[in-house]
């Protein structure tokens, strides 16, 4: 368990560095390791759920304000039951639904854009939406205490480290054997997010790799 002063004494410590411009670059290099952990490995802690709203004729949809990629969208039809949309593109949509007036309970999504998604058949009503996502949580730097450091300060540490000596342009053999600490960490962490938290799917959208 790691928390982000700890983090940055540790790297401080490591690299023997106590200069100002390197110590205000850690911040940095530490939101730089977190973004590379939170696009490798999918970890249940990355996911969101919301509720939203569709109104009649309005086949825009948009995406919450800290949304990065979707994993399922679904309207409900009635009070409890789930309609989940197709993923489509764009192009798709506007040639299967050239005409706004084409009506009904919306069966396929696109990303329009990062901050909305577009709905066919435009929604004949008002509809419930609720949105299954891939999120980027507050980093460490501000929060000080996150899952990833609790749960995975190894991967935190050695990927700090790369990114210190980089900016240090430090010496090869510590660089290369911090890069490979920092793969070794991934590896356990990516089996953790991607196997053992990921036993079963509904759905073939989400990696899983076998567990030993």
């Amino acid at each position: 368990m790691v928390t982000y002063t700890d983090l940055k004494q540790s790297v401080q410590e490591y690299t023997q560095n106590s200069e100002s411009t390197f110590v205000a670059e850690i911040p940095n290099m530490v939101k730089q390791v977190e973004d590379r952990i939170q696009h490798i490995v999918q970890l249940p802690v990355f996911r969101k759920t919301s509720s939203g709203t569709v109104t009649a004729s309005n086949r825009f949809l948009t995406t919450p304000t800290d949304f990065v990629a979707a994993y399922s969208l679904a309207v409900l039809n009635g009070s409890s039951e789930y309609s989940f949309l197709l993923n489509k593109d764009v192009d798709f949509i506007r040639e299967a639904f050239d005409q706004t007036t084409d009506t009904g309970l919306p069966r396929f999504y696109a990303v329009w854009d990062h901050d909305t998604f577009l709905l066919a058949p435009t929604p004949d009503s008002g509809y419930t939406t609720q949105l299954n996502y891939f999120y980027k949580p507050e980093s460490i730097v501000t929060a000080e205490n996150t899952w990833l450091g609790d749960e995975a300060e190894s991967a935190l540490l050695y990927g700090t480290l790369v990114e210190a000596y980089t900016f240090m342009k430090g010496e090869q053999d510590l660089m290369q054997l911090y890069e490979q600490r920092y793969k070794e960490a991934l590896v356990k962490l990516k089996e953790l997010g991607d196997g053992k938290l990921r036993q079963d799917m509904y759905r073939s959208g989400q990696v899983r790799v076998p567990v030993q």
